[in-house]
């Protein structure tokens, strides 16, 4: 073998040799004899070695060019028995190349070369080339496909695809999934008030029925459960059975409603569920979260808290109204500790405010300046639907309560209240801009809870059985400790009752003992019910323009629909009135009224109880009762409103059929 130069001595043979040609030209210059015996021999000796050494290059290149070739081959050789499929496509996607793996694990035994690659496999070629990771699935097996963009001969692109089988790993996640453990917390329906008047043997027959419907829940799962008070048990059991348990849409609710408690009480069920948690301390937490979500919208109903929000199950059942008036006083007692400490209080309601949220607002504003505190209502008079209300209270009483939102807003500081009544969703108050500069807040609201509710409130005074806000108010001033004999005037007395007659329908719908208590009080007060009645007359063509609307509904499963395109200045009012008029046609279990008002569509919602609209509006983005809801529509026709609120009704009726 001949003996390889290193390039470095090399580099330094090639230095020797110029600088002996500067030696020797400056030797020249002096003298030509010692030039020809010294440096031409010298010349020729540097020549030579140079030559030696150039033939050892050459050698040493052929090496490596020979090594590189062996080094190629290898790696064929290793990618071709890589233990993980690979396959080389062009730009169309046509097979080029594939190792030994591929034609086992993916082409199954096949020749594709020349082939679609997508004649096997079904991924997004396109994302994959983009840099992004396929799950696809090949012949029982899961794999996720990389790719390695890269250029062939002739600048033609070439896509390396890898493929890595996770089948395994996919099958202990789904295996883990499957296992984890949920927090379920269910609760009996105001179990005291059912069992309060009961007879002894009804309430052993209900305990025992009770409990066999649970063990009926429990059956076929892995699960326990165990009772932790009267009405109150706690569930634990793996997702996959959950899982089972949520696509029967919680089949318990119903089977609980045909226990019947005495001739006309059933028994229902509020389910909070802690679904997806990393551990069963935050699993109970969310259950809980989640059955305070089902209590505030009536009961009757399961609730599980999702990554978008929450999903609602059941609620086709009424809210049991609690006679029990404990919470109520405490309430009341903690309401005015925060007014006798705060300097100014505000009140507002929600927007378009009715006769419920303005005559609230009214009856709690005088309630605040007997006990000696400034107040002040905060209303938007040219979107309103109680201005005759306040043009009489203001008549009446001299009042100077009411006050633009704007003013409250640049008025209201840090030591002051602000008490919202009638709503509790952000997205429906008055004015936005005071619930976000006002330190201190207190909600009084009768509506279902919804998902966007005002989470920072130092009271959050909520009872959806509760017919309107000014039954809740009312009766929290029942409570006030006034000084002296001071009492509210009848104007406000009949503020609150005008208010709790409009969303009773004249004490017809969601009407409870506490509600004609609530009346009883306020008719002591003095109110006068043919001025309540009065509030709510209207003029010939305002009735006129009402039975326009109703006698363009339509009947769509047991549902009266009508829409109009009328502008006039009163269709807020008229389109709620034709609603509750469409109740009183044969056959219909629920109204609805669309309408435009600039560039929004509103759907105005009412039923008699056996249908829940409030369910429907949610699927549209609004909200309200059981029995009365609405939504508001943006960028759209009334047309396409029509067909929306119908495909909102279809699946409504699936879900609970």
């Amino acid at each position: 073998m001949k003996k390889k130069f290193p390039l470095a001595l090399i580099i330094i043979s090639v230095m020797m040799f110029l600088c002996e040609l500067v030696a020797s030209f400056m030797l020249c210059k002096y003298s030509v004899r010692e030039f020809m015996a010294i440096s031409v021999p010298a010349t020729v000796l540097c020549i030579v070695f140079i030559s030696v050494l150039a033939g050892n290059f050459r050698h040493m290149y052929r090496h490596v060019s020979r090594i590189s070739t062996n080094l190629e081959q290898s790696g064929a050789e290793f990618m071709n028995f890589l233990p993980a499929p690979a396959v080389v496509i062009d730009k169309s996607g046509i097979v080029v190349w594939y190792n030994e793996f591929f034609r086992e694990k993916v082409a199954a035994e096949q020749d594709i070369f020349g082939y679609s690659l997508l004649d096997y496999i079904s991924v997004d070629l396109d994302e994959i080339k983009k840099g992004s990771e396929c799950l696809c699935m090949v012949n029982g097996n899961s794999y996720k496909v990389r790719s390695v963009v890269t250029k062939g001969k002739e600048e033609e692109i070439l896509t390396v695809l890898y493929f890595s089988d996770v089948t395994d790993f996919l099958r202990l996640e789904k295996t883990f999934n499957d296992t984890r453990q949920s927090v379920l917390i269910l609760m009996i329906d105001n179990y005291d008030d059912i069992m309060q008047n009961a007879k002894e043997t009804e309430k052993a027959k209900t305990s025992v029925e009770t409990e066999q419907i649970l063990e009926n829940f429990m059956n076929g799962t892995d699960g326990i459960i165990k009772k932790i008070s009267d009405n109150t048990f706690i569930a634990i059991l793996e997702d996959r059975h959950l899982n089972k348990i949520i696509e029967e849409k919680f089949k318990i609710l119903d089977v609980a409603r045909e226990i019947k408690v005495g001739e006309r009480n059933c028994l229902t069920f509020s389910i909070g569920v802690g679904q997806g948690a990393g551990s069963l301390e935050e699993s109970e937490k969310i259950a809980r979260q989640c059955l305070d979500m089902a209590l505030g919208r009536g009961g009757d109903q399961a609730v599980v808290k999702t990554e978008n929000g929450f999903r609602f199950f059941g609620g086709v059942s009424k809210g049991v109204e609690k006679k029990s008036r404990a919470k109520t006083r405490i309430i009341a007692n903690t309401l005015q500790d925060f007014i006798e400490k705060s300097d100014n209080i505000f009140i507002m309601g929600h927007n378009f405010g009715d006769l419920d949220s303005v005559g609230a607002s009214t009856g709690l504003a005088s309630a605040v300046r007997l006990l000696g505190k400034n107040s002040y209502v905060a209303v938007d008079r040219k979107k309103n639907l109680a201005v005759q209300l306040i043009e009489y209270i203001e008549d009446t009483a001299k009042a100077d309560f009411y006050i633009s939102p704007q003013t409250a807003v640049e008025s209201i500081t840090d030591s002051d209240l602000l008490i919202i009544v009638d709503t509790h969703n952000k997205d429906f108050i008055e004015s936005r801009e005071l619930y976000k500069k006002a330190k201190n807040v207190v909600v009084i609201d009768h509506h279902r809870k919804t998902v966007n509710f005002i989470d920072n409130a130092v009271i959050f005074h909520h009872e959806p059985y509760a017919s309107s806000a000014s039954e809740m108010v009312t009766e929290l001033i029942q409570y006030f400790k006034f000084d002296g004999s001071a009492s509210i005037d009848a104007c406000y007395a009949e503020a609150l009752l005008s208010g709790i007659t409009l969303d009773t329908k004249n004490f017809i719908m969601r009407t409870g003992v506490r509600t004609f208590e609530a009346a009883a009080y306020l008719r002591k007060l003095g109110a006068d019910t043919v001025t309540v009645k009065k509030l709510f007359s209207s003029s010939i063509e305002s009735y006129k323009r009402r039975t326009q609307i109703v006698s363009s509904a339509d009947i769509h499963n047991r549902c009266a629909i009508a829409s109009t395109e009328l502008k006039s200045d009163d269709i807020r009012i008229i389109s709620p009135q034709a609603a509750d008029d469409l109740l009183s046609i044969s056959g219909v279990d629920a109204s609805f009224v669309v309408y435009r008002t600039g560039d929004i569509v509103n759907i105005s919602a009412r039923s008699l109880g056996s249908m829940n609209v409030q369910v429907i509006m949610e699927r549209l983005g609004g909200g309200g009762h059981q029995t009365m809801a609405a939504v508001q529509l943006k960028d759209i026709s009334v047309a396409e409103a029509v067909d929306m609120l119908k495909k909102a009704i279809d699946e409504s009726l699936n879900d609970n059929s």
